[in-house]
């Protein structure tokens, strides 16, 4: 049942945001665009109060209440962006918005190490709340396979650091332009 749950809140988080957007810019219903957008919190305060429930109630911990404590700190930590991402390119798309931009060299690698610190976010409140799931719960036997994942959490933030790193080292090139647009640029430069 709780892998049906994280199904379902990750699809409402989903739907929450479309419905949002097409409200704030299809529909020109900015408050209501707002209030869906806001409401995405809400998802995740049901999943941790389902998850919280559910091993209340006898069940025994398994990864997938784990993972829906995973869930939560992802979104709490990185669910601001995935909106803020969403919200420019349908603006972009379906409002005349500015072109979002993309990024390269240090200014891409400084958003990398900024990513580093939202997912050590993520796990911090993963992990708070696995430990807060410990304490409601109380047995020991009945939650140990909650503490299972740290090893987990320590692997996502080292391949989040390995990736900043790899972009801080090898900055990421802007694409280079037509071969033909080449051509011309060293032809005219040549002959300055």
């Amino acid at each position: 049942m709780i892998i049906a749950i994280i199904v379902a809140s990750e699809i409402g988080f989903w739907v929450l945001i479309a419905l949002g957007l097409v409200a704030r810019y299809m529909l020109r219903l900015k408050r209501t665009g707002l209030t869906l957008l806001a409401m995405t919190p809400v998802v995740d305060v049901i999943l941790l109060v389902v998850t919280a429930m559910d091993l209340t109630s006898g069940a025994t911990a398994t990864v997938f209440h784990g993972i829906a404590a995973i869930y939560l700190g992802f979104s709490v930590a990185h669910g601001h962006k995935m909106i803020a991402w969403a919200d420019r390119h349908f603006a972009y798309r379906f409002a005349n918005g500015p072109q979002p931009i993309k990024l390269y060299g240090r200014g891409y690698a400084a958003e990398c190490w900024k990513d580093v610190a939202r997912t050590a976010l993520a796990v911090a409140v993963a992990l708070g709340t696995i430990w807060l799931l410990t304490v409601v719960v109380d047995n020991e036997t009945r939650t140990s396979a909650l503490n299972d994942l740290n090893s987990i959490f320590l692997l996502v933030v080292a391949i989040e650091v390995l990736w900043a790193l790899g972009y801080t080292l090898w900055p990421k090139k802007r694409p280079t332009l037509s071969p033909l647009v080449d051509v011309h640029a060293n032809a005219t430069s040549g002959q300055q």
